[in-house]
């Protein structure tokens, strides 16, 4: 294997570079990257990115507290990295990826595309979604200028845009039509905690009602929920999830799952020969957790990306299955939360360390009788004191007692 290629140039993408590096393969490298950008990191585009704290003057791009590595680290890499190209197709027979400006060939092939922003039913100017350097670029000025601001979705994005824009004093109305926000990842007796966070903080957090249309005449003036609710608002930013780049994939021998991930097995390698999936698109079986998941956050990215640069390059018996404690992280507030493994569902919750009045505490997340998360809010230390836990099956009644609690 010589000649390797690198479809997406985000965290994934060239962590997924680095460790064939560092795992002394000499030959190609191609980094392909749709943005124009040197790779970045995406955590900071809704927080010091949009308040500012910790930059830099000047643009964005290029900013060190956005840098995924310094230039000469990535110079070192010795990469035939292409900015600004799109992939369009793939033939896993031919070995070759298509580009809208022609083809490239692969010995091996590493798809790591990522994700775009869901994009609400609109063309009004200012509803803004965040996922990119741009789109950072074009929110930040707005925030302080307008003055007001309504966030639809309170998911990490959603909630983390609310912290940053309550930083810059700006009045913010958060609307989630779950009863609880970040429902998808954390139980919603605990979720509640969060709902309480926003509004000691001065936000507007309206539960249990989505969006029913954006009006306005050519720019948003207004959101109606679907309780009949209507916000006036000069700004939208709407964080409902995420759409997955995999489309260039169709009609090659790459499965796709129902939602369009990319099917990988336990050692993240794809249906097709010599192609492995990495960061948010790909979906693997996780033997702690029954079934398959997908992971979106940053620390996934890294540790799947110097998973498949090492079975990408040893032999089949040699290749080491991809079974990580996921780790989640979001700061808010000048708080940080942390999720060690799965926080949602969950049928057993137990505070085991501080107390959630002081809004300091670690809580542990059970299914079935088995340890499945470790949820903290101001509580690093202690919370990442139980990874090892959740590295194997651990009953709920043995996690208790190494925490110190009784059932």
């Amino acid at each position: 294997m010589r000649n390797i290629v690198i479809v997406g140039a985000g965290t994934a993408g060239l962590y997924t570079a680095a460790g064939l590096r560092e795992r002394g393969f000499e030959g190609r490298i191609t980094l392909l990257g749709e943005e124009a950008h040197r790779p970045y990191s995406r955590p900071p585009l809704s927080k010091e990115a949009l308040t500012g704290l910790g930059l830099a003057p000047g643009p964005l791009a290029g900013n060190r507290a956005l840098r995924l590595m310094e230039d000469a680290e990535i110079d070192a890499l010795d990469l035939d990295f292409r900015p600004g190209t799109r992939a369009i197709g793939l033939d896993t027979d031919a070995r070759s990826v298509k580009l809208d400006d022609g083809d490239i060939a692969y010995d091996g092939l590493v798809i790591a595309t990522g994700a775009r922003a869901r994009r609400p039913d609109t063309d009004l100017a200012g509803v803004h979604v965040l996922r990119t350097l741009d789109d950072a670029e074009a929110l930040r000025p707005l925030l302080t200028h307008h003055g007001r601001l309504v966030v639809v979705g309170a998911g990490f994005v959603g909630a983390e845009v609310t912290a940053s824009a309550r930083a810059l004093g700006v009045d913010v109305t958060l609307v989630e039509a779950a009863p609880t926000p970040l429902t998808r990842v954390i139980d919603p007796r605990l979720g509640s905690v969060l709902t309480e966070l926003h509004r000691e903080n001065g936000v507007d957090v309206r539960l249990g009602s989505g969006v029913a249309a954006y009006e306005g005449d050519g720019t948003i003036e207004r959101v109606r929920l679907t309780d009949g609710t209507v916000i006036g608002t000069p700004l939208v930013v709407a964080g409902i999830g995420v759409d997955l780049n995999t489309g260039w994939l169709r009609g090659s021998s790459v499965e796709l799952l129902a939602d369009g991930s990319v099917a990988c097995d336990v050692y993240s390698a794809t249906t097709a020969p010599d192609v492995y999936a990495v960061g948010d698109l790909a979906n693997w079986p996780h033997p702690r957790y029954g079934g398959r998941v997908r992971l979106e956050h940053w620390t996934n990215a890294g540790e799947q990306a110097a998973a498949v640069a090492h079975n990408l390059l040893v032999s089949p018996e040699e290749r080491e299955p991809f079974t990580p404690v996921p780790y989640f992280w979001s700061d808010q507030y000048k708080m940080k939360i942390q999720l060690l493994g799965q926080g949602a569902p969950a049928d057993q919750v137990a505070v085991v360390h501080g107390s959630v009045e002081d809004r300091k505490f670690v809580a542990f997340l059970g299914r079935g009788g088995v340890l499945t998360g470790v949820l903290g809010l101001r509580s690093t230390p202690r919370t990442m004191r139980y990874r090892g836990l959740l590295e194997r099956a651990t009953t709920w009644d043995e996690a208790l007692a190494a925490a110190g609690t009784s059932r």
